[in-house]
C-alpha cells in the first residue's frame, strides 16, 4: 500500500514537472503552426533574413495599451502577434506596451508633449456607450529603437473611399509586416542613401517640398543640384527626383541623365506637359494651356513611355471654392467637384500601391507605354477612374463646366495611366548620336560610353504637382503633403511617394511584405439579427442538453454496473 502511495507521489511529481518544464521552454522559444488560408502568421522570406542580420537588441515601445473597441483590440493583438513572429525569427526583438493615458493628469500631459514633439499624435476615438458618447484619445503607434536611432511607426492606414472601418483596421494589419520590417531595415542600414532634387530648370523649390524633404531626412541625405553645373551625375546618388521642371534641358543636360539611367540610377520624373494650374483660371474668361517645351519627350519614349498633350478628366475627383453669390457685402462661397483634379485609386497589387488611399492629381495627362529596344516591364501604379475622359490640346478652359451637371455618358475614357514603373535594361537615347563633347566629357572622367543601362528603375508621373505641399506665400508656413484644405483632408501623395523611394532602393525585397493579405471574414450582419435566436440556441443551449443527456446516460450506466456491487 506505501509503495503504492510513493509510486502515486512520483507520477503526480514527474507530470508537474514535464508541465512545468515545458511552460519553460515555451517561455523562451516561440513556435506555431500556420493553418490560414493566405499564410497570414507566415513571414515572407525577406523580412525573415532580415531579422537574422539583427545583432543588437531592438526595443519596441508600443502604446496601443488599454481598453479599447473590439476593432482597436483586435489591431491590439495583432501588433502582439507581429512582434511574436518577429522574436520567433531573433530573440533580440523585445517589447513592451504602454499607456500614454496612464498615471495623474500631469503624468499623462507631459507623456503626451514628449510623444507630439516626436511627431507621434493621438486618434480621437468615440465610444458609443448605455445613453452617452465619450471620447478617447489612442496612440496607434510603436517606436523601434536599435543602435542608439529610433523610428516611430504608425499602425492605422487612412481611410479609403467606400471602406468600411473594419476594413481600414484590415488594411492596417495587412501592412504591420512591411512597417516593422521596413523600420528596421532603415535603423539597422549602415548606409544612408542620397536623393537628389534637380534645379534650374523652373522645379518645385525648398519650401514646395519642405514636408516631404523633412519626412525623408532622418533617413536619407537630400540634396539639390544644378545638371547644368556638372560634368557627371556621381554613381553616389541613389535617387534623382526631377520634380516639375519648367525650362527644356539641353543636350548636354540630357546626357547626363541618360548616363546615369545607364549606370544603375533610379529616376522619379513628375512631369506637366501643359502649363496650366487652378490660377491660370482665376479673373479670366478663357485660358488655352500651352505645351512645355521640356525637350525630353524623345528621352522618355526611348525608356518606354510617352506623355500625351492633354488633360485627364475624372468624376472621382476634389472639390475647389467658386463665389455663387453675395449676402450683404460678403461673398458667398461654395465647393464643387473640379474633374481636373483627379483622385487616383490604387486599383494594383503592386507594393507600391497596396492599401493606399487616394492621390490627388492637378491637371494630369495621360501615359501612354511603347515598345523599347530593350527588355524593360512597365506597370501602371496609378490611374483615373472608370469615369474618366481627356481634353486634347488645345483646349479651351474655364469655370463655366462647373454650371451644370456632368454628363456620365462623356467620361467614357476610364483607366487613363497617371503613374507608371519602368524596370529593366533601359537602351541609351545617345547610341549612335554621341557629339564630341560629350566624348570628352566621359574621357575626363575614365568613364565608357553605356548604349544600354544595367537592370534599373524609374516612374513617370504625369503630374509636376504631385510632390507640392501646400504654402502660405504671406508667412511661408507649409502644410502635410496631400493636404486640401477645401476637402479638409490629407490624400496619399506623400505615402506614395515614400513608398515609391522605398521600393527603388529595396534591395533586400523588405516591400514584398506590403503584399500580404488578410482576408476579411465579415458576418452578415443581416441574416446574424434575423437568426439570432436560432444561434443563440444552436451555441448556447444546445451544448448544454448534450451535456445533460451524457450525464444521464453515464449516471444511468453507472448505476446499472455497480447495482449488484
Amino acid at each position: 500500500m506505501k509503495s503504492k502511495r510513493i509510486e502515486s507521489i512520483f507520477k503526480g511529481t514527474l507530470f508537474l514537472g514535464i508541465v512545468v518544464f515545458l511552460n519553460i521552454i515555451g517561455s523562451v522559444f516561440y513556435g506555431y503552426i500556420d493553418l490560414t488560408e493566405e499564410k497570414r502568421y507566415t513571414l515572407t522570406m525577406p523580412t525573415r533574413q532580415l531579422l537574422k542580420g539583427v545583432t543588437e537588441v531592438i526595443d519596441v515601445h508600443v502604446y496601443l495599451e488599454g481598453e479599447f473597441p473590439s476593432g482597436f483590440k483586435r489591431l491590439q493583438r495583432a501588433v502582439k502577434d507581429m512582434l511574436d513572429e518577429f522574436r520567433g525569427e531573433n530573440g533580440l526583438i523585445e517589447y513592451v506596451f504602454e499607456d500614454p493615458s496612464a498615471g495623474t493628469v500631469d503624468e499623462m500631459n507631459k507623456r503626451r508633449e514628449i510623444l507630439a514633439k516626436e511627431g507621434i499624435l493621438p486618434v480621437n476615438l468615440r465610444l458609443k456607450g448605455t445613453g452617452e458618447t465619450t471620447e478617447k484619445l489612442i496612440y496607434p503607434y510603436a517606436v523601434f529603437n536599435y543602435g542608439g536611432r529610433s523610428i516611430a511607426v504608425n499602425f492605422l492606414e487612412g481611410e479609403g473611399p467606400g471602406l468600411s472601418p473594419e476594413e481600414n483596421l484590415n488594411n492596417s494589419i495587412s501592412l504591420l509586416e512591411y512597417k516593422f520590417a521596413n523600420a528596421i531595415q532603415k535603423l539597422k542600414s549602415g548606409k544612408r542613401p542620397t536623393l537628389i532634387f534637380t534645379t534650374g530648370k523652373g522645379e518645385l523649390n525648398t519650401l514646395q517640398t519642405k514636408d516631404l524633404e523633412e519626412t525623408l531626412a532622418p533617413f536619407y541625405n537630400v540634396g539639390r543640384v544644378n545638371l547644368d553645373t556638372i560634368i557627371s551625375i556621381p554613381e553616389a546618388v541613389d535617387v534623382l527626383l526631377i520634380a516639375r521642371p519648367r525650362a527644356p534641358y539641353t543636350n548636354k543636360e540630357k546626357f547626363l541623365i541618360d548616363q546615369y539611367v545607364m549606370n544603375g540610377g533610379n529616376v522619379i520624373w513628375m512631369i506637366d506637359k501643359l502649363n496650366v494650374h487652378l490660377d491660370s483660371l482665376r479673373g479670366k474668361t478663357n485660358y488655352v494651356p500651352y505645351d512645355y517645351d521640356l525637350n525630353i519627350d524623345d528621352l522618355l519614349f526611348r525608356y518606354g513611355v510617352r506623355l500625351q498633350p492633354d488633360l485627364v478628366l475624372d468624376l472621382q475627383c476634389s472639390r475647389i471654392p467658386q463665389v455663387i453669390g453675395t449676402v450683404g457685402n460678403a461673398p458667398q462661397i461654395d465647393y464643387f467637384p473640379w474633374y481636373y483634379h483627379p483622385l487616383a485609386v490604387p486599383r494594383s497589387s503592386h507594393p507600391i500601391v497596396k492599401g493606399l488611399d487616394r492621390v490627388n492629381f492637378f491637371f494630369p495627362s495621360s501615359i501612354d507605354t511603347v515598345s523599347t529596344s530593350g527588355k524593360v516591364s512597365k506597370t501602371v501604379l496609378l490611374a483615373s477612374s472608370p469615369y474618366s475622359r481627356i481634353q486634347l490640346s488645345p483646349v479651351r478652359l474655364n469655370f463655366e463646366i462647373l454650371r451644370y451637371e456632368p454628363e456620365p455618358e462623356r467620361f467614357n475614357k476610364p483607366d487613363q495611366m497617371l503613374a507608371v514603373l519602368l524596370e529593366g535594361a533601359f537602351p541609351s537615347f545617345f547610341e549612335n548620336r554621341m557629339t564630341n563633347e560629350m566624348q570628352e566629357n566621359l574621357d575626363q572622367l575614365n568613364l565608357a560610353f553605356k548604349p544600354v543601362s544595367v537592370p534599373t528603375k524609374m516612374v513617370v508621373i504625369s503630374d509636376g504637382d504631385i510632390a507640392k505641399n501646400p504654402v502660405n506665400p504671406q508667412t511661408g508656413a507649409f502644410a502635410p503633403l496631400g493636404y486640401n484644405r477645401y476637402d479638409g483632408y490629407t490624400y496619399a501623395n506623400k505615402d506614395f511617394l515614400i513608398n515609391t523611394i522605398d521600393f527603388l532602393l529595396d534591395e533586400g525585397g523588405v516591400i514584398e511584405a506590403r503584399t500580404r493579405e488578410v482576408k476579411l471574414r465579415l458576418l452578415d450582419g443581416y441574416r446574424a439579427a434575423a437568426e439570432k435566436t436560432y444561434w443563440q440556441f444552436f451555441n448556447i443551449a444546445l451544448p448544454l442538453l448534450f451535456l445533460a443527456i451524457f450525464a444521464f446516460i453515464f449516471q444511468y450506466l453507472r448505476r446499472r454496473n455497480y447495482a449488484g456491487r
